[in-house]
């Protein structure tokens, strides 16, 4: 174990023996941290918290803080994040509400890039993107492979489905489906095509992406109704697992999905 002499590590704290405590550090109790990862200078870890493996934690990052809940009355809630981060400077990511399930997860292989915040509550899937300054309020669920854009800000309990990409200076007040490119101010968000190169990227097969695009043909470009286009995708292009990826997405979604602008 490698800790600098001006780190503070509570002795409740359980640190795997190659973790690596930069100067200035504070790691507080009922923090776990385990192997292979590495904490810069001047971070702060509170508990409960725990870090899985083979993370890289930069400097001026805050893990683990009360949440910014007027409702929270110091209940033992935590923030759980798993293996292969990097999680850049001056980060944010605060532990969870006991209404809200009591955790924040991270998951594995994410970036979250410098200035980026997390609120209570949020579930962040694997090989996701937070691009820096980018605010996610609390309960915000992020699917795997979603890259959130720099200085987007999303409203408490949005869903952001698999594979997508939202722009840089994005509102999201509403769930962004799967595989979509999105951009737009509160209320103006539109979708403005789909992720046809992350979807190559990686490892969709051309008839996959073709079964995708004809899905969102039916369902953002047609004149039906809601339902009615679910069902006519669910007919025609159903029991391939991306398509019923997306179909379950929607129908799942309570705060509606972000649709595209007539005539684009």
């Amino acid at each position: 174990m490698t800790i600098h002499a001006s780190a503070i590590i509570d002795p409740e704290a359980e640190l795997a023996p190659d973790v690596i405590v930069g100067p200035f550090t504070v790691i507080e109790a009922n923090v776990k941290i385990a192997q292979g990862t590495s904490v810069a200078s001047h971070v702060r870890i509170s508990g409960p918290c725990t870090i899985g493996e083979n993370n890289q934690i930069d400097s001026f990052v805050a893990l683990g803080g009360a949440p910014q809940d007027l409702g929270y009355k110091g209940e033992p809630t935590e923030l759980i994040i798993g293996n292969n981060n990097q999680i850049r400077e001056y980060v944010s990511i605060h532990r969870g509400t006991p209404k809200g399930g009591g955790k924040t997860v991270i998951g594995n292989n994410t970036l979250i890039m410098a200035y980026a915040h997390l609120g209570h509550d949020c579930l962040i899937s694997d090989n996701v993107i937070i691009v820096n300054a980018a605010m996610l309020g609390g309960h915000t669920e992020v699917a795997s492979h979603a890259t959130v854009g720099g200085l987007t800000g999303t409203h408490q309990f949005s869903r952001i489905g698999t594979f997508c990409f939202i722009g840089g200076g994005s509102a999201v007040s509403k769930d962004v489906p799967p595989y979509a490119m999105v951009t737009g101010e509160r209320g103006q968000m539109k979708i403005s095509g789909l992720n046809k190169i992350g979807l190559r990227r990686n490892g969709f097969d051309r008839e996959t992406i073709k079964k995708i695009d004809a899905a969102y043909r039916i369902l953002f470009h047609s004149d039906l109704l809601h339902n009615d286009a679910l069902d006519k995708v669910e007919e025609e292009l159903g029991g391939n697992a991306a398509v019923d990826e997306l179909l379950r997405f929607i129908r799942a979604s309570k705060r509606g999905v972000v649709k595209r602008v007539k005539g684009n």
